[in-house]
């Protein structure tokens, strides 16, 4: 029994045993399993000093451990984008099918809502005082309203995100724009505005205007296309 010896169990001393036999017995173990030695260590009688052999076996040991860190940021991206992409089919469809106006909007809401987890969700339809082309579910408001309020979103080809000021946000969220901390809206209509649709996070720093806005032109570009029929 060696000094070492003292601090095992007899149990493990008998599977160690076992282990030194079966290798004895099959010498190019290693050589089927080249996996297995990734996780070895095996030290070289080369004194306080650590040899070449140690030196990049930790290196490549430490390379593997970042690749497979990175594999698995791939592999979690591909699913996060397989999720966004069977989301936002579902959804294009979902607003395609929809034979009303305010089916449309009740569509949209509960899917940004409930599949994207968009806290906040407003769509501004532009009309005349008194109309209702939702049913209630949607606010109108005049084109000159929206110039007076936030005319910067209007003049612009692309989405703006970032933080508002609070008349801003109050004219695209309403009371519940006390509780919004940035925003990405973008503006409806082609040739001729058609409204607004905003999206809204408690987080100051959620939306900035670095942010990405593919997701909120392509919704966009879909409700360019199914809202003047229902209307």
């Amino acid at each position: 029994m060696t000094m070492n010896d003292r601090y095992r169990t007899p149990d493990e001393i008998h599977q160690e045993e076992l282990v030194m036999e079966f290798l004895v017995q099959h010498p190019d173990f290693f050589s089927r399993h080249p996996e297995i030695l990734e996780s070895l260590a095996l030290p070289h009688d080369s004194g306080h000093a650590i040899s070449l052999v140690e030196r990049q076996v930790a290196v490549l040991r430490q390379r593997n451990v970042e690749l497979r860190h990175r594999l698995n940021e791939l592999i979690d991206n591909a699913r996060a984008n397989d999720l966004l992409f069977d989301n936002s089919k579902r959804l294009v469809l979902d607003l395609i099918d929809s034979q009303t106006l305010p089916s449309l909007i009740t569509t949209l809401r509960d899917s940004l809502h409930n599949d994207f987890g968009i806290p906040a969700v407003s769509l501004l339809l532009f009309g005349t005082a008194g109309d209702n082309p939702g049913g209630g579910v949607v606010r109108t408001v005049t084109v000159a309203q929206a110039q007076e309020k936030i005319g910067a979103l209007l003049h612009s080809n692309r989405p703006l995100c970032g933080i508002l000021r609070p008349e801003e946000v109050h004219f695209l969220f309403g009371d519940k724009g006390t509780e919004i901390g940035s925003v990405a809206a973008v503006c409806l209509g082609r040739e001729q505005p058609l409204g607004i649709l905003a999206l809204g996070n408690p987080d100051p720093y959620h939306y900035q205007s670095n942010s990405g806005t593919l997701f909120l032109t392509h919704i966009a570009d879909v409700l360019n296309r199914v809202i003047p029929p229902l209307q």
